[in-house]
């Protein structure tokens, strides 16, 4: 019998995050990396809520939290004073965990681990040099040979060979000529519960707390008329200026520099995110602004999204066409992100006289107050992150007006009741699994549709007290369908699951 296998191409986090999520569904996965071995370096710094929901339902998060830096502020001076205390992390209805600074080679580190206690080890050293697929596969062209996959899903970053052998453009335009950045060991006098920033006309530095003792992540626009042949003493000698220049701290506080980038912030988007049995993922699709955070959490979102749709696929409990939704709710997600990036750092670099008076003036001011730093703190936090508009959530009970969750919305994380009258809290049942919640145990009927659909150990059911209806739950936690009728639920996943979608 012939046992599907997905390549995953890319062992960063999107890569790692997908291949756990497909492997946990019972997929047969490879992971293959042009890379010698693990990454030490930093490069994305920050994992939002939602990135660390998401490893928490791959079983993956561990003791990430205590080994991060929790930053519950942001600390903007302008003109060399302090001009706002924005604070974050901070709870919220919505939001009930803190934004986590650490080095992605950690958040790496622990998702090989889970990969590997899953039963699969990154292929390292397999640099991936072609891919021809057909009707019933992928070619695939390794520097240790040729191998024949299923699916094969791009998570090799912005320079994706995956994406080039997929035909698949790549539109987009610089934000920024250059920026620098450097992880550095000094003693500086700042608090390491915050981020600070320093802004002055079109100058700005920021300094970042990591994980350490002594650790510090420095960024900073290029000097203009500087190209990519800035060395690491070069970067580590603009930098250490612009702090002293603009907070005020001697260079000697710097005193060793563990890592330094010098890049070109770019947006880009893939003009689509599948090709036949080829897909994209993460920064393969997509590249912005690291102004926000959001780079790596959005990747994590997209490993989480597809995992449970090609999952399906592969074990052929449905259709390929379910794969098309996996852009359509995806690609306007990153599509926000790359605007919303894209305008903050415009604003903050302050590009332009306009720019710079809008931010000292009006938007920096702004985040002293509580409303505006609840709305940026929740919008950051990527819990807001919604399918309504999507075609799993087109006409259907779970779409009925009014108050209240619709299909499409993440599902907060409600106290439920397992059938053996254990306790559990919802999210602690997803990630490989659906869970169907019903307000008392009369939702035997819709339980019994969903575990014919979806199979008996993927259809957890829960009861909660918090809900008047049955819900069905997908296992990126976001709701599936709402309702009280087995027939209506019925009539939904069979087409979700035979046509991949219901419009």
């Amino acid at each position: 019998m012939h046992v599907p296998v997905v390549v995953v191409a890319g062992a960063g986090p999107t890569g790692l995050a997908l291949a756990c999520g497909l492997r946990a569904n019972g997929v047969a996965v490879r992971v293959v990396d042009r890379a010698s071995g693990p990454s030490a370096t930093s490069r994305a710094l920050g994992l939002q809520p939602r990135g660390s929901e998401v490893l928490d339902r791959l079983g993956a998060l561990g003791d990430l939290p205590q080994r991060s830096v929790p930053i519950r502020q942001v600390l903007t001076h302008v003109d060399g004073k302090l001009m706002a205390r924005l604070k974050v992390g901070q709870q919220t209805k919505l939001v009930t965990r803190p934004g986590l600074l650490m080095s992605q080679a950690e958040v790496e580190a622990r998702l090989g681990q889970r990969l590997a206690d899953l039963g699969v080890e990154v292929e390292w050293g397999q640099e991936l040099l072609a891919a021809d697929q057909d009707a019933d596969g992928v070619a695939i062209r390794l520097a240790g040979g040729q191998i024949h996959a299923d699916w094969l899903v791009g998570c090799d970053g912005a320079h994706s060979q995956v994406r080039k052998a997929a035909g698949i453009e790549f539109p987009g335009v610089a934000v920024i000529e250059r920026f620098l950045l450097a992880d550095v060991r000094a003693e500086l006098p700042l608090p390491r519960d915050a981020v600070s920033v320093w802004l002055r006309g079109d100058q700005m530095v920021g300094a970042f707390p990591l994980p350490g003792t002594g650790l510090w992540r420095l960024m900073a626009p290029s000097p203009a008329g500087t190209g990519e042949d800035l060395d690491a003493d070069d970067v580590l000698a603009v930098l250490t200026k612009v702090l002293r220049d603009e907070a005020g701290l001697p260079a000697a506080a710097v005193r060793e520099a563990l890592w330094t980038s010098n890049f070109r912030i770019h947006r880009r988007l893939a003009s689509a995110y599948r090709r036949g049995r080829i897909l994209l993922a993460g920064d393969a699709a997509h590249i912005h602004s690291p102004f926000g955070g959001q780079g790596m959490n959005t990747g994590l979102g997209d490993a989480e999204n597809l995992a449970w749709k090609l999952a399906l696929v592969a074990t052929g409990r449905a259709q390929d066409a379910l794969l098309d939704t996996y852009q359509a709710e995806r690609r306007p997600i990153a599509q926000e992100v790359l605007e919303s990036t894209s305008g903050m750092t415009r604003m903050i670099v302050g590009q332009t006289l306009l720019a710079r008076a809008v931010r000292d003036r009006i938007f920096v001011p702004l985040m002293n107050r509580p409303l505006i730093q609840r709305l940026i703190w929740e919008k950051s936090s990527q819990l807001k992150v919604s399918y309504r508009r999507g075609p799993l959530a087109g006409r259907s009970l779970s779409a009925l007006p009014g108050p209240g969750l619709h299909a499409g919305d993440r599902v907060p994380d409600l106290p439920c009741t397992r059938e053996d009258g254990s306790r559990t809290r919802l999210h602690a049942e997803l990630g490989s699994r659906w869970a169907l919640v019903a307000p008392t145990t009369t939702g035997e009927g819709c339980a019994a549709i969903a575990r014919r659909h979806l199979g008996d150990t993927k259809t957890a059911v829960l009861t909660s007290a918090d809900r008047g209806q049955v819900m069905l739950v997908r296992p990126d936690a976001h709701l599936a369908w709402r309702g009280t009728s087995p027939t209506e639920l019925d009539r939904w996943l069979t087409r979700v699951l035979d046509r991949g979608g219901i419009r």
